[in-house]
C-alpha cells in the first residue's frame, strides 16, 4: 500500500507537471517556469527587436545582420546579412515569446511617485554584491569597488582605483537599445590576463596600457594608434620604430604582445584568451538640474569572459556548424556550465546577475542567460563576440569612463554623415520598435523625415540620446514593475505603452524588407581628430 501510494503521488505530481507545461502563456509567472525546469521560451535567442513591422522600407536590422567581402577575411563569418530580407525562424519562433511588450504599463506606473522611484534608483545595490556572494569567484570577479560611483571608482585613466586592473573605456552606444531615451544607461570594462599586465611577474602601467592598446589595434586593424605615456625603456621594445628607446604618446602594431605576455601573438580581430569584459545596465539617473547620468542602481551586471581560444579556422567551423543546425531548423543550443553561466559555443563564459524583487542583485537563472546568446553569439555585425570594444572613442582619448557628452556622431567606416543620424533615417524612429513619441516629436517631421540639419548640428550625442527628465522616471518606473513581477523571460524593455509596431506572430510568406532598403555596415568607427575632433578632452 505503501508503495502504491508513492507511485500515485508521482503520477499527480507528473500530471502536474505536463498541466503546467502545455500551459504557456496561460497565465503563468516567468518564475514558475523555472520553479518547474520548464523551458518557456527555446528561441529566447531571437531579440524581441527581430518581430519588429518594418513596414517594408523601415530596416532596423542591419545593425546587427551583416554580410562582409570575403576580401575581408574576417574571423567572423556567420554572413547572415540576407536576414534583413528574410525571416528565418524555426516553427517555435514564428510565435513573439516576448509577451511583456504587449504590456500597456501606463496604469501600473501609477502608484509610484517621482520621489519614490529617485529615491529607489539612487540607491546602491552593488556595494554588497560581493559580500552577498562571498565564496562565489564569479561574483568576485565582477567586481569593483565603488563602481555605483564611477568617480570614485576609476582614475582619469579609466583605471580602477581598487587594484583589480579592470579598465573603464568610452564608447558609443550601439544603436538604439543602448540609447538612455529607450531605458537603461550603462558602462563597460575591461580587464587582460595577468601576463599582459605584468613584467617578470610584476605589475607594470606602462606595459598594461601598451598591451591593451594592442588589443584594439588588433580590433580595429589598425596600424597605429595613439595612447596614454608609455617608457618604452620600461618594456625595452621600440614601439614606435624611430630608432630611440623613451617617452611615446603612439605605438605601431606589434606582432606580439608586450611583457610576460610577448609569447603571444596578435590575431587580427580576436581578443587573448583570458580577456574579461564587464558591462552594467543601470536605471536612468536624474539630478537636480535635470539632467540624465548612470544611477547608482544597476538592473544588471554582466560578465564575459574568454576562456579559450579559437582561431580564425577553427572559428570557421563552429560558424559552419551554427549554420548546418538553422538550415536543419534544429532549436539554438544553450550550454549551462552552473554557476559560471553559459557557454556560448565560441570560447567566451557569459554570466550576469539581475534585480530580485527586493532589488538585491541575484544570478541570472539558466533561462534567463539563454537571451543574452542572442547577441553574443552568431550575429554577423560582432567582432569576436562583442560590441562596446569595436565602438571605443580611439586611442588615448578612450581610455576613461564613459562619457556621451565628449562625443559628437561620427560615421561608422564607409559611411560620410554621422552614424545616428543615419540610422535615424533608415529605421523611420528613435527605437527599433518606432514608439518613442520622444524621438519622434524631437528629431522627425510630420512627414516622417528626420530634421537632417538639426541632428547633424547637435554638440554631442548626449543631446539626440538622452529622455527628458518625465521620460526617464517613467521608464524607470516600467522597468521596476517588471522587476516587480521577475518576468525577465517575457522581456527586459521597459515599454510603457503596448508596443503596435510588433508582429506577435510572424508571416514568412512576406519578405521583411524591399532589396532597396537592405544596407551595409561596419560596427567600427571612423573616428576624427584634429581640427573636427569627434572627442573633447
Amino acid at each position: 500500500m505503501k508503495y502504491l501510494s508513492l507511485v500515485l503521488a508521482a503520477f499527480i505530481t507528473f500530471a502536474s507537471f505536463c498541466v503546467f507545461a502545455n500551459k504557456q502563456n496561460a497565465g503563468h509567472n516567468a518564475l514558475d517556469y523555472i520553479k518547474h525546469n520548464e523551458i518557456y521560451n527555446p528561441e529566447a535567442v531571437i531579440p524581441p527587436q527581430c518581430y519588429t513591422k518594418t513596414e517594408g522600407k523601415n530596416n532596423p536590422c542591419y545593425a546587427c545582420h551583416q554580410t562582409y567581402k570575403h576580401s575581408e577575411k574576417r574571423p567572423n563569418i556567420m554572413n547572415d546579412g540576407d536576414l534583413q530580407g528574410d525571416y528565418q525562424f524555426s516553427d517555435e519562433g514564428m510565435n513573439n515569446s516576448w509577451k511583456n511588450l504587449f504590456i500597456d504599463r501606463s496604469d501600473l506606473i501609477k502608484g509610484i511617485s517621482d520621489d519614490a522611484i529617485l529615491a529607489y534608483v539612487n540607491q546602491d545595490n552593488y556595494g554588497q554584491f560581493a559580500h552577498t556572494y562571498p565564496t562565489s569567484p564569479q561574483a568576485n570577479a565582477m567586481f569593483i569597488n565603488n563602481l555605483a560611483y564611477p568617480e570614485k571608482a576609476f582614475n582619469q585613466q579609466g583605471l580602477a582605483k581598487d587594484k583589480s586592473h579592470w579598465v573603464a573605456f568610452n564608447y558609443k552606444p550601439f544603436p538604439s537599445t543602448f540609447w538612455p531615451t529607450n531605458g537603461s544607461t550603462g558602462d563597460v570594462m575591461i580587464r587582460l590576463p595577468n601576463a599582459f599586465r605584468e613584467i617578470n611577474g610584476e605589475f607594470n602601467l606602462d606595459v598594461y596600457f601598451a598591451n591593451l592598446s594592442l588589443v584594439e589595434m588588433a580590433i580595429k586593424e589598425l596600424p597605429t594608434i595613439s595612447t596614454p605615456e608609455i617608457d618604452e625603456r620600461t618594456i625595452n621594445v621600440d614601439l614606435n620604430n624611430d630608432g630611440t628607446l623613451g617617452k611615446v604618446s603612439q605605438i605601431n602594431k606589434q606582432s606580439h604582445y608586450l611583457g610576460d605576455a610577448k609569447q603571444l601573438p596578435l590575431h587580427s580581430m580576436l581578443y587573448p584568451k583570458g580577456t574579461e569584459f564587464l558591462h552594467t545596465v543601470r536605471y536612468l539617473g536624474v539630478n537636480a538640474q535635470g539632467e540624465i547620468y548612470n544611477a547608482p542602481r544597476m538592473k544588471e551586471v554582466r560578465y564575459m569572459k574568454k576562456h579559450g581560444f579559437k582561431s580564425a579556422n577553427k572559428l570557421r567551423g563552429a560558424y559552419t556548424l551554427e549554420a548546418k543546425e538553422k538550415e536543419f531548423e534544429q532549436l539554438p543550443k544553450t550550454i549551462s556550465i552552473g554557476e559560471r553561466g553559459i557557454d556560448n559555443g565560441f570560447s567566451w563564459t557569459i554570466n550576469g546577475y539581475i534585480e530580485d524583487k527586493q532589488g538585491k542583485l541575484r544570478p541570472q537563472h539558466y533561462q534567463e542567460l539563454m537571451f543574452c546568446n542572442g547577441c553574443h553569439k552568431t550575429v554577423g555585425t560582432t567582432i569576436d563576440q562583442t560590441f562596446s570594444f569595436p565602438r571605443k572613442v580611439e586611442g588615448k582619448l578612450g581610455w576613461r569612463y564613459i562619457d556621451l557628452k565628449a562625443q559628437k556622431d561620427v560615421p561608422t567606416l564607409g559611411e560620410s554623415q554621422g552614424e545616428f543620424l543615419t540610422y535615424l533615417q533608415r529605421v523611420g524612429g528613435g527605437d527599433e520598435f518606432r514608439q518613442n513619441q520622444e524621438m519622434l516629436l524631437r528629431w522627425f517631421e510630420s512627414d516622417g523625415t528626420v530634421k537632417r540639419d538639426k541632428v547633424a548640428n547637435l554638440s554631442s550625442i548626449y543631446e539626440l540620446i538622452m529622455p527628458s527628465k518625465e521620460r526617464a522616471l517613467k521608464l524607470n518606473k516600467a522597468y521596476k514593475t517588471i522587476v516587480q513581477e521577475q518576468s525577465f523571460l517575457f522581456g527586459r524593455d521597459a515599454n510603457i505603452s503596448k508596443a503596435k509596431n510588433v508582429l506577435e506572430q510572424v508571416d514568412d510568406k512576406q519578405a521583411p524588407l524591399a532589396p532597396e532598403h537592405h544596407h551595409k555596415w561596419d560596427i567600427r568607427l571612423a573616428w576624427l581628430m584634429g581640427e573636427d575632433n569627434a572627442v573633447r578632452r
